[in-house]
């Protein structure tokens, strides 16, 4: 092997021939850039050099003799691992730990399993994974769906990368659905004391409690005494969806919902299940009140866009919005600038000020007339 290596790169003299006299086989041109190809352990590799043929030489050629004296040091050997390996190692070392591992993870993984079947993971090419995307989307998923789904393959082949299980990540080659995740569903005022009305005393504080605080079913449910400060009119969230801590302030609605709670020495939540000891499972109650009241197309999550809302159409800015939300970023908050009347009038107002300083320094002198240039002196002139 090292022997025809040398035939082909190297003259009489032994030194390496120049770039133009060179075989240009093991080489590929994209645009303007080159490209190398050779084989590895049975499998052909393909890798983009740059916009040099002389630099793709070099290259390939170093390739070809760490190959051939079995010194290839920086190129890797891919493990033989199949798609139900990978699932079975991410699962257990990072998604498990996740808190969306039940609701969204566990359902992913199923998917993903289900569509490719147990391959090796080298197999699985853009294009596959392009068919396992419009799968999901004619099977009538949402993009948002689609889309935790498709971040759920991406982060496995990731730890794949990290290792060394493969070279690269066909996912990220992918492009991803534009979801649209700006469903606002909220209720008018008439519309929230008629679900009053047809809630029982328990659930009438839950729905106060959430359409005055903006936290999320989960927050709310999981809610424990411990972390709730009346003097200090503050709720601590410890862990939110985000992974971080996050506190709420108490306004006088929620601060006399919370004094007639009745505390229960066997749980330690605040909306508990005092036979279980464990938090109260309102979904039903909810979906009756909602039933009773003609209510439609609403979710509890829908209560917290309720509280944004009404905040939005009386005024308050979107980054206060945001904080109270705990939104990390303000493009989550956006949605509801469109229920803000007035903060774009109120945001240009501000420039009145410029036009009335230009206004002052244009008005005429206090007899209302422009005083006239004063002729020279005749007398004066040389």
């Amino acid at each position: 092997m090292i022997q025809e290596i040398e035939t082909a790169y190297a003259g009489e003299s032994g030194k390496f021939l120049p770039p133009a006299k060179r075989p240009t086989r093991g080489l590929y041109r994209e645009g303007e850039r080159w490209g190398i190809e050779y084989y590895c352990h049975g499998r052909r590799i393909r890798k983009m050099i740059g916009t040099s043929k002389k630099v793709a030489l070099d290259v390939l050629q170093k390739r070809r003799v760490e190959i051939a004296e079995n010194r290839h040091l920086d190129i890797k050997k891919e493990k033989k691992a199949k798609l139900f390996e990978l699932i079975a190692d991410y699962t257990r070392l990072h998604a498990q730990g996740k808190k969306s591992f039940k609701s969204s993870f566990e359902v992913s993984l199923k998917t993903i399993a289900a569509f490719f079947g147990n391959v090796y993971l080298r197999d699985i090419t853009v294009k596959h994974i392009e068919e396992y995307r419009d799968a999901q989307k004619k099977a009538g998923l949402s993009d948002g769906t689609i889309n935790r789904r498709m971040a759920c393959l991406k982060g496995m082949f990731s730890k794949a990368v990290v290792w060394d299980w493969v070279d690269t990540n066909p996912v990220k080659k992918v492009q991803f659905k534009k979801a649209n995740n700006q469903r606002i569903r909220y209720l008018e005022e008439a519309e929230l004391v008629k679900l009053l009305e047809n809630s029982s005393p328990r659930l009438q504080a839950i729905i106060k409690f959430a359409v005055n605080s903006g936290m999320r079913k989960g927050e709310i449910q999981k809610m424990k005494w411990q972390d709730v400060d009346i003097e200090k009119n503050m709720i601590t969230i410890p862990e939110t969806k985000n992974g971080y801590i996050r506190y709420v302030p108490i306004n006088q609605t929620v601060r006399d919902v919370l004094i007639s709670v009745p505390k229960h020495k066997d749980s330690p939540f605040v909306f508990g299940d005092k036979r279980a000891g464990k938090p109260y499972n309102f979904r039903k109650a909810f979906q009756t009140a909602l039933k009773n009241s003609e209510i439609t197309d609403f979710r509890f999550h829908d209560l917290r866009h309720t509280f944004a809302s009404h905040l939005a159409m009386r005024g308050v800015d979107l980054n206060t919005i945001r904080e109270l939300l705990g939104h990390r970023s303000i493009e989550m908050t956006l949605r509801y600038s469109h229920l803000s009347k007035d903060h774009k009038m109120r945001a240009v107002t501000v420039l009145d000020a410029i036009l009335e300083i230009a206004a002052a320094v244009s008005k005429p002198t206090a007899k209302g007339k422009k005083k006239s240039k004063k002729a020279p002196d005749p007398s004066l002139r040389p």
